[in-house]
């Protein structure tokens, strides 16, 4: 039997539930004969249908084509996101996207499913549309390795909260932003002794809450660094509200130039909350604490 397997969504953060989804996609493509197909979106719907409120991103494009490669996805197809493909009808969607373009035959996606202009379509009307051009269709409960339903939703209010060990166990990985290596304030290491490699974060990635973290910064050779890192808005030398959160981390045992380096941070567990302190030798004291703090638990995490 020729033809696709198909799944369609965001498929943000590639979690638990992700991939539980994409191996009932390939143990049925399999038996049938398909190949695996993922459709997916160049952007957040969201972030066309409703800016204003558009859910923060668990990945960038780049880590989730990654991800799902890694999951043994044979081909996935990155759909552009715009005005026109939010006013198409569910039915125009499936008829170009799913019977023309793909060739379906089977089409498995989470059961509450929606698409097309409205968010009018679901898994009921796939399945009517399905006896019309020849594919069946599987709707699947998101669930993972016997975790309870697992969603991005949960995983970026977890990320939110500062809680990456719990996001880090519905993802089924640790939560890594990706940005390169910029010149940040220029005080870390002449004033403060502590030079920071600071990342250049899209707006639209979820970051944990101000705070700092225990994690691991990747060079673009592959090497992974045990790095003590901060995430917020230097409250000692800016004033409420007026500087932006930077991302920086110091990498414990590291020297060398690191600027313009495309670099990947990976965080294993929050240490402490930001805070302002009344001298810069009381922050000096405190970083001290944290490179230390940071050291002790990535080694219990090993």
């Amino acid at each position: 039997m020729s033809g696709t397997a198909v799944t369609i969504g965001a498929y943000d953060g590639v979690h638990l539930g992700h991939r539980a989804l994409l191996r009932q996609l390939s143990d049925r493509a399999a038996a049938a004969g398909l190949s695996t197909v993922v459709v997916t979106f160049d952007r957040h719907p969201a972030g066309v249908v409703r800016p204003e409120s558009a859910p923060k991103q668990l990945t960038d494009l780049e880590q989730k084509l990654e991800l799902l490669a890694a999951c043994g996805v044979e081909r996935t197809v990155v759909i552009e996101f715009d005005r026109a493909r939010a006013d198409e009808s569910a039915e125009d969607f499936v008829k170009e996207v799913l019977a023309d373009r793909l060739g379906a035959r089977l089409v498995v996606v989470g059961e509450d499913f929606h698409f097309g202009h409205g968010r009018k379509g679901n898994v009921d009307l796939l399945r009517e549309l399905g006896r019309d051009y020849g594919f069946e269709v599987v709707g699947a409960h998101l669930t993972g390795d016997g975790i309870a339903a697992v969603s991005s939703t949960r995983i970026r209010t977890l990320v939110a909260q500062g809680d990456v060990v719990g996001a880090a166990e519905l993802l089924g990985r640790l939560h890594e932003v990706r940005g390169p290596v910029v010149r940040g304030d220029g005080r870390g290491g002449p004033e403060l002794g502590f030079p920071t490699a600071n990342l250049q974060i899209g707006d639209d990635i979820a970051l944990p809450s101000d705070g700092i973290y225990a994690g691991y910064f990747t060079r673009p050779d592959g090497s992974v660094h045990p790095s003590a890192i901060s995430v917020g808005r230097r409250p000692t030398f800016y004033e409420a509200g007026t500087a932006s959160v930077l991302v920086e981390a110091y990498l414990l045992h590291f020297e060398g130039d690191l600027y313009g380096e495309p670099a990947r941070v990976s965080f294993v567990r929050r240490l402490r909350d930001e805070r302002q302190f009344d001298s810069v030798e009381d922050l000096v004291a405190q970083m001290h604490r944290d490179a230390a703090d940071a050291e002790r638990a990535l080694s219990a995490a090993d």
